[in-house]
Formats: structure tokens, C-alpha cells, sequence
């Protein structure tokens, strides 16, 4: 038990350490290659913070356990918006220009809904997990035009400052970038062996301890991605790392582990539960980021209660894990 918490956090640290040298030396070498700003902020950043949820997922099916893959893409999405957004928006409010990333809010609802008509049977096939990939490369095909075509957005200018302030020779990116995926799947080993030995201690299923632990410790990437973003004012960046993240965690993630290992046996709360809440959070993202009645934007009390919402929620789990 105490090898195994002592493997979690391990796990987390170089996670989180090894997923921002990552995204460093992707966007670094992107850039190197002549890569405009912005398709480098959609398409290289956006699947970068997402690497670590879709590496632990991936090693959590190859071992047979799919069902910590599923919870850990719902829990991270939860987390993604309720404490990373409820967060990042106390500490700053978070004002969304960007037409790019109002474009992405809707979809990021038609994608969950998708997620949703797929978990309703309680099982996710192969086929159906192709059916997610197949979104997701069209996604990236959909981000790409759009950036290509978004010049001027106010993602733009704020991914170019990110870009400068971190650029270094294409020689030391590629390093990084090297280093950052192989420490990506050794921490991601280290984790899910972790989580998973406490939650056989412990009695725990392994959808809830993907729910919770590992989403958590995935996201941590995105967390201080935003928070970093949202002090410097660079509010695109912090909302962007988030829809972005969202969508690849709902067609990349949960895809990679369905194509693995084919999920049977979803008990019914996945649904009326877990994917529940996280449509739930996804709704009131999207009216709280289009502006309705006014500029878009996430105030403090927004925030605060988006933080709200991701307790609420957890305190719920562990209430059904120790009843």
C-alpha cells in the first residue's frame, strides 16, 4: 500500500514534468518547421496536454483494465472544467474573443452527446471506438483548416507570445520532445500500476479510482497550463487548453482504449452519473464562454461555482465508495 501511494505520487510529478517538456519541445520543433502559431496552439498544444490522459489510458487497457481508461477521460473532463476552469477564473476572470474557440463549444456538446449514444448500452465495441478515432482525426483535419484560415483570431497573438517565450534551437525541441514521450509512458506505467494496487487494497472499483485519482493527477498538466495563461491575461490559452482537451480526451482517449480493449459491462450510473454531470459542466461552459447577454466570459463567482459543482461531485463518489 505505501509502495503503491509512493508510485502515485512519483507518477504524477514526472507526469506533469514530463508532459509540459513535451508540449515545449513539440511546439518548439513545430515551429522550427515553419508551423503558423496558431494551427501549433489547436492542433500541437491541444493534443500535447491531452498525451498524458491518452498514454495512461492506452496502458491501462494493454493491461486489461478499460474501465480505468473510461473513468479516467470522463473524471479528467470533469476536473478539466470544474476545478482547472473554477479555479483558473477565482484566481482571474476568463474572457473568450476568440471565434475559434466559440466555434469549438458547440462541438464540444455534439461530441459528448456522441459519447453519450455510444455508453448508453452499457459497452463500447471496437467498431464504436473507431467511430471515436474517426471523429478525432476529423477534428484535427477541421482544427487545421481552421487555423489556416483564423488569422487574426486573438488565440493567435497569444500562442505566438507562448511561442517566444519558450523557444530554444531544433536540436534541444527535438530532445525534449524525445524525452518528454518516454517519460510520459514510463510515469504513466508507474501511476496505473499505483491506482490500480490501492484500489484492489482497498476495494475500489477501477472506474472510480479513474474518476478521481488518475483524473486528477492527468490533468494537472492543464491546470498549470491555465493558471500560468490566465495570470499572464492570455485568456484563450487557458479556456483553449480546456475545449480543446475535452474533445480530445472524449474521441482520443476513450477511441485508443475502446480500439485496445473493447469496454462490456458499464454499469448504468457511467451514464446517469458520471456522463451526466460532465454534460452538465460542458452546458454551462458554453453559456457561460458565448456571452448570451454580454461578452463572453467566466467571472469569480462562476468560478467558484464550477469549484463547487467538482466537490459536490467527488464528495458524492467517496460517499458511495465508503457507504
Amino acid at each position: 500500500m505505501i509502495t503503491a501511494s509512493i508510485a502515485i505520487l512519483l507518477g504524477f510529478a514526472l507526469l506533469v514534468w514530463s508532459a509540459d517538456k513535451f508540449v515545449d519541445g513539440a511546439a518548439a520543433s513545430a515551429g522550427h518547421l515553419g508551423m503558423p502559431p496558431l494551427l501549433i496552439g489547436m492542433v500541437i498544444v491541444g493534443f500535447g496536454t491531452s498525451a498524458p490522459e491518452m498514454v495512461v489510458s492506452a496502458m491501462a487497457s494493454i493491461d486489461g483494465k478499460p474501465d480505468l481508461a473510461l473513468g479516467n477521460a470522463l473524471g479528467s473532463n470533469i476536473v478539466n472544467i470544474g476545478l482547472i476552469l473554477g479555479i483558473t477564473a477565482i484566481i482571474a476572470p476568463i474572457a473568450v474573443q476568440s471565434n475559434i474557440i466559440r466555434k469549438e463549444l458547440p462541438l464540444l456538446i455534439l461530441i459528448g452527446v456522441l459519447a453519450g449514444i455510444l455508453l448508453w448500452d452499457g459497452e463500447l465495441t471496437r467498431i464504436e471506438a473507431v467511430v471515436l478515432l474517426t471523429g478525432f482525426f476529423s477534428l484535427i483535419g477541421w482544427s487545421i483548416y481552421s487555423a489556416l484560415k483564423g488569422k487574426g483570431d486573438a488565440l493567435e497573438a497569444e500562442t505566438e507570445s507562448e511561442l517566444k517565450a519558450h523557444d530554444m534551437p531544433l536540436k534541444k525541441a527535438v530532445m525534449w520532445l524525445l524525452i518528454g514521450l518516454v517519460l510520459l509512458v514510463v510515469s504513466s506505467r508507474i501511476l496505473v500500476w499505483g491506482a490500480v494496487t490501492i484500489a484492489q487494497s482497498l476495494g475500489v472499483s477501477d472506474l472510480i479510482i479513474g474518476l478521481t485519482i488518475v483524473a486528477l493527477g492527468t490533468s494537472l498538466p492543464e491546470l498549470a497550463a491555465s493558471v500560468a495563461a490566465a495570470r499572464k491575461g492570455e485568456h484563450e490559452i487557458a479556456i483553449g487548453n480546456v475545449v480543446g482537451s475535452n474533445m480530445f480526451n472524449i474521441l482520443a482517449v476513450i477511441g485508443i482504449a475502446g480500439v485496445i480493449s473493447p469496454i462490456s459491462g458499464i454499469g448504468i450510473e457511467v451514464f446517469a452519473r458520471d456522463w451526466t454531470v460532465m454534460m452538465g459542466l460542458t452546458i454551462a461552459l458554453v453559456v457561460m464562454c458565448m456571452g448570451f447577454r454580454g461578452p463572453g466570459r467566466i467571472n469569480r463567482f462562476e468560478g467558484l461555482l464550477l469549484l463547487i459543482a467538482v466537490v459536490a461531485y467527488n464528495l458524492f463518489l467517496f460517499s458511495t465508495v465508503t457507504g
